[in-house]
């Protein structure tokens, strides 16, 4: 683990935008039932903290996609964020919705994207991959070429890696599951003997009970 993903990791569980409850699970949308929930969402209500993931994405984006022209955010988590972080870096800025608007011009893609851009995806946190994926596919479809995407959190879910490697698409996040544990764990946020259940629960989410 390196100081960045303690760092965030830190960060993340100090406002509770991620909770861990092994003995109560939480059931997500897709009906999973899981140990784990991630609201990144609070972290535009705690000024330092979105200070500090604003410039850590940017710096991330400088050093790995310099080439980057314009940056996107996945709706809705990932729509602060990418924005700020295009703030800091002078660049255009765009957001995709999950679907098309239902009236007007039904936009999938809102803001003005210029055609053969080279476009850095923001993304709040990566679970199988599939909404972020999508987003990439809008903007490929829209004439843009996406250079790679950056998230604050990833479960790193091996169905996830699979399909950002078939997309061909680089993803480099400020923190992630194992970085979470290990954090939570150092300041009693958990004990040893919950990390059994939070280590299985990622093995096969669909199917933990």
């Amino acid at each position: 683990m390196n100081t960045l993903e303690k760092l965030t990791a830190e960060k993340l569980l100090s406002i509770r935008a991620i909770k861990l409850q092994p003995s109560n699970p939480f059931t997500w949308a897709s009906g999973w039932k899981s140990p784990i929930y991630c609201d990144n969402r609070k972290l535009i209500s705690y000024p330092k903290i979105r200070t500090f993931i604003k410039i850590e994405l940017s710096r991330l984006i400088i050093e790995n996609f310099p080439e980057v022209d314009a940056i996107a955010g996945v709706a809705t988590g990932a729509i602060a964020p990418g924005a700020l972080v295009a703030d800091a870096l002078g660049l255009p800025f765009v957001y995709i919705r999950a679907t098309p608007k239902g009236h007007g011009l039904e936009n999938l893609i809102e803001g003005e994207l210029k055609p053969g851009s080279k476009v850095v995806v923001v993304e709040d946190l990566v679970s199988t991959g599939s909404s972020s994926l999508k987003a990439v596919d809008a903007i490929r479809k829209d004439g843009s070429e996406v250079i790679g995407m950056v998230a604050n959190f990833t479960y790193g879910f091996p169905i996830a890696r699979e399909k950002f490697e078939e997309a061909n698409v680089e993803l480099i996040t400020l923190t992630n599951y194992d970085a979470v544990l290990n954090e939570a764990l150092r300041i009693d946020y958990i004990a040893e003997s919950d990390l059994e259940t939070l280590q299985e629960w990622r093995k096969a989410p669909a199917d933990w009970k």
